[in-house]
């Protein structure tokens, strides 16, 4: 699933933690933790937050294209 690859991607550019993620976008750390590991995937209200915190578009994260911003 590309959301998986490029999640880990992103945050790991960052230098974000999941602690830090997971208070941005108001779910927990174990919510974050599957996202990365591809158990979950985030609700729409969620990714535009994570989008909005990551500074990344909803498009690349989800594989719709390679443009990051």
């Amino acid at each position: 699933m590309k959301f998986v690859e490029r999640f880990n991607e992103i945050l790991k550019i960052s230098g974000k933690r999941q602690t830090e993620v997971a208070a941005a976008v108001n779910v927990s750390k174990q919510c974050i933790s599957d996202y990365k590991k591809g158990k979950s995937i985030p609700s729409v209200e969620t990714l535009f937050l994570l989008c909005r915190f990551l500074d990344v578009s909803a498009d690349y994260l989800l594989g719709l294209s390679d443009e990051y911003r």
